[in-house]
């Protein structure tokens, strides 16, 4: 057997070539001081299916400082011209600077050790050797091979360059940019006249970034392009050519359990580096921000159902006429039982006192609501009867049994009620002062329930609050009525 001298390590090797690692392997014996948990995992072997041509366009968002850049747009780079040393890729960011540093570190890893004696193929020019070659902090070409890493700032020119595979990385600075709808609309013109024209039939692109606002290029995308949310990988091989894979990892679990991301509600992604009690005072600073940048559900402040927000209040009134509670239960497995305590003054101001806002199990959530019940001294408690609540009206009533509890059937349409009914709760409820910390997924659904009735994940909240006015207002109508005649 032969043997020849890698020329950037001078390392003899044998003429067999190595074999390819895997996209984990790889990172690994690059960057050794990685921390690779399960989630991180499954992100490099989705982003090892998109190295390997399996997936043409795949967004992923995730929150921040959660290592997606690391993965997607220094390792990855690296990874590709590894195993294929005539690909054409190109980085881009926000800024020319942001997008240069990325290829810096990508081409630190080329020049290592590690990385010559797994692809010794791909090497890239030392200092002036070879001549002929390109290399500069915003493209290096690779030494014998068509492949080459370009980097450009959102908004630059790409002119005359065609491209084999387009990573996008934070193409908004921050909430700032993202909130404009000039920056946003220079973004979406910069992408359809400069990224996708310079790709052809096999390209691929990969956008990766922190969620800012609905209508950035990730909604946009997504409201105009066919797109299937990947849950297993499965989806990789079922996806069409001109779909994308749409894949977020949520800070915080709040959807169902899937293959990729098997965690149980309420778990962090990343809990070594952000615990649940960091994050969930994160949420409590800012709740929409939250939502769009570490659970990856923005939503337009404009297009908010109660987008004015509910008045509070820090006493409660003498004259308070009824203490009462609402409870609707789950309807299925990502549903949340909605029970609220409130009080009514004489002017029909709903004061609402207290919430159990909860996935638990049933037998759990009975105790809850209980408890919540004699706390709050409620003399009258109504239920739904629709899924299940009769048989959990009957559990609160052995467990309350000095409490007045009724049930009946909703049979009205939800979204007609909500929408409807939405001026009325915002007049006449009132929220205790702090309750977005009391019950912050309670404020949460409610402070981003959107008027595009299929655009809410839960609507649970808006629900009760909703039948809660439906329940007093024809009594406070009536009410009104005879004082007049009596006058």
């Amino acid at each position: 057997m032969t043997h020849t001298e890698n020329k950037k390590t001078n390392i003899p090797t044998s003429d067999t070539p190595p074999l390819v690692p895997t996209f984990i392997e790889f990172a690994e014996r690059v960057y050794p001081f990685l921390e690779l948990t399960p989630f991180h995992r499954t992100y490099y072997s989705i982003l090892e299916a998109y190295a390997q041509g399996r997936i043409r366009k795949l967004i992923v968002s995730m929150p921040p400082q959660h290592g997606k850049s690391i993965g997607a747009t220094t390792l990855l780079p690296a990874y590709m011209l590894g195993i294929e040393p005539n690909t054409r890729v190109a980085i881009a960011s926000y800024s020319g600077t942001l997008a240069s540093k990325f290829n810096r570190r990508v081409q630190r890893i080329i020049e290592s050790k590690e990385y010559g004696q797994m692809f010794p193929d791909t090497t890239i020019k030392q200092g002036t050797k070879p001549p002929g070659w390109i290399r500069t902090s915003d493209e290096v070409e690779i030494i014998g091979h068509h492949g080459e890493l370009i980097s450009v700032g959102r908004e630059g020119s790409l002119t005359g360059n065609r491209v084999d595979c387009f990573i996008l990385d934070d193409l908004y600075k921050d909430a700032i940019e993202a909130q404009s709808p000039l920056i946003r609309g220079n973004c979406w013109e910069w992408y359809t006249s400069v990224v996708r024209t310079r790709m052809h039939n096999t390209s691929r692109e990969l956008i990766v970034f922190t969620r800012w606002h609905e209508e950035d290029l990730i909604g946009t995308l997504c409201r105009t392009e066919p797109y299937r949310v990947m849950t297993s990988l499965s989806d990789i091989d079922a996806v069409a050519q001109n779909e994308w894979l749409v894949l977020n990892f949520e800070a915080l679990k709040s959807s169902p359990a899937t293959e990729l991301d098997p965690r149980s509600y309420g778990e962090a992604l990343w809990p070594e580096q952000q615990s649940v009690e960091l994050l969930e005072a994160k949420r409590r600073l800012d709740t929409s921000r939250f939502e769009a940048m570490y659970q990856g559900h923005p939503t337009a402040r404009e297009g908010l159902l109660y987008g004015d927000g509910f008045r509070c209040y820090t006493q409660l009134p003498r004259d308070i006429v009824s203490c009462s509670s609402y409870t609707d239960t789950a309807d299925m497995g990502e549903d949340y039982l909605c029970s609220v305590a409130y009080r009514v003054d004489t002017d029909g101001i709903i004061y609402i006192t207290d919430v159990v806002y909860t996935r638990e199990p049933m037998e759990r959530s009975e105790k809850m609501v209980a408890e919540m019940l004699l706390r709050s001294d409620t003399r009258q408690a109504l239920v739904e009867s629709n899924n299940g609540g009769r048989g959990f009206a009957r559990s609160l009533k052995r467990l309350c049994p000095t409490l007045r509890i009724e049930w009946f059937h909703q049979s009205a349409n939800k979204e007609a009620r909500i929408l409807s009914n939405s001026a009325t709760v915002l007049h006449t409820i009132r929220m205790p002062e702090g309750w977005e910390q009391r019950w912050p997924e309670f404020y949460a659904h409610l402070s981003t329930y959107r008027r595009i009735f299929k655009a809410n994940r839960h609507d649970d909240a808006a629900d009760v609050l909703t039948g809660i006015v439906e329940h007093e207002m024809p009594r406070f109508t009536r009410d009104s009525m005879r004082r007049l005649a009596f006058v």
